[in-house]
């Protein structure tokens, strides 16, 4: 049996939002799972060599985590991955990979865990669940932890009039580095600002009202420590809102961008991210993208 698992990309935080909110986005990686005599791994793409092809590959990893989580011995898999999602930018790709194999190891075993099962063993990966979770379920989530630990997540609706676009960079952000630069304390001030901001976050997503969401982006806990590790990002912020952009922030960790702005817009503002970056000699893949609703998928073939 061959089964093929499609898993989307993801941007977490959306300014407020730090490490509880996240959205898939339409770019995409596939892992496809051969039953075999022997493991082995085959990566494909334009950053494959950033990605292990032996035993410490994190899909494979997570392949057979879930097996290990059920009690039983994994069967040798030929695992290839074809990349879509760039690596170390803040678009998930860690995410897809956990994803990846936790599904399909769950699709081979037969289907014994539920979908919040899978996802709480990809929290215990991840660290996190604001990439896990709209990876595995599409759309935009919230993700909320109970007082003993475990998890639920809320579909946060989207409006069709809010676009996103990408601006990916040529340089790599460690998230690991990204973390470190994060003070480990905050005042209630900033707390409340925070979650102020996400409620009317969540209700102009939901509405598309731009004056809610040009307000809404706002952050205290983690993008203004992080924007130094991001080149020209002060100029790339006011090009953006220059362009009719809602705002500007830092998709994950970074170093990419993600700005919110309707149909009408985006190009223009794509176009001056891509422009703001080349004088600073930053290669960047700029895309105006949408919101993937339906999140990963599995096929046999």
């Amino acid at each position: 049996m061959i089964t093929v698992v499609t898993v989307p990309a993801t941007t977490a935080n959306l300014g407020p939002g730090f490490d509880c909110l996240g959205a898939a986005l339409t770019l995409t990686n596939t892992f496809t799972f051969s039953l075999s005599d022997r493991p082995h791994v085959k990566v494909r793409g334009t950053e494959a060599a950033g990605v292990s092809n032996s035993s410490d590959n994190l899909a494979y990893r997570a392949y057979n985590r879930l097996y290990e989580y059920l009690g039983r011995e994994a069967p040798p898999v030929y695992l290839e991955i074809d990349l879509g999602v760039p690596l170390a930018r803040g678009l998930g790709s860690s995410a897809t990979a956990i994803i990846g194999g936790l599904v399909g190891a769950n699709r081979l075993a037969g289907f014994p865990l539920s979908p919040s099962e899978v996802l709480e063993l990809a929290i215990e990966m991840e660290g996190h669940p604001d990439n896990v979770v709209p990876a595995l379920l599409g759309g935009c989530r919230l993700a909320v932890q109970e007082g003993a630990g475990g998890w639920h997540w809320l579909e946060i609706p989207w409006n069709q009039d809010v676009v996103p676009i990408v601006a990916i960079p040529d340089f790599e952000l460690a998230t690991e580095t990204a973390r470190q630069v994060l003070p480990t304390h905050c005042t209630y001030g900033d707390a409340v600002f925070n979650i102020s901001h996400l409620g009317v976050l969540l209700r102009g997503l939901e509405t598309g009202q731009r004056e809610w969401l040009q307000l809404a982006l706002g952050d205290r806990l983690h993008q203004p420590y992080r924007q130094s590790l991001i080149k020209g990002y002060g100029d790339l912020h006011r090009a953006a809102l220059g362009a009719g952009a809602h705002g500007l922030v830092i998709s994950g960790a970074g170093p990419t961008l993600l700005a919110l702005g309707d149909p009408v817009t985006a190009p223009a503002i794509a176009a001056a991210l891509r422009e703001t970056w080349a004088r600073f000699d930053v290669q960047a893949r700029v895309e105006v993208l949408g919101i993937q609703r339906q999140g990963t998928t599995v096929r046999d073939r």
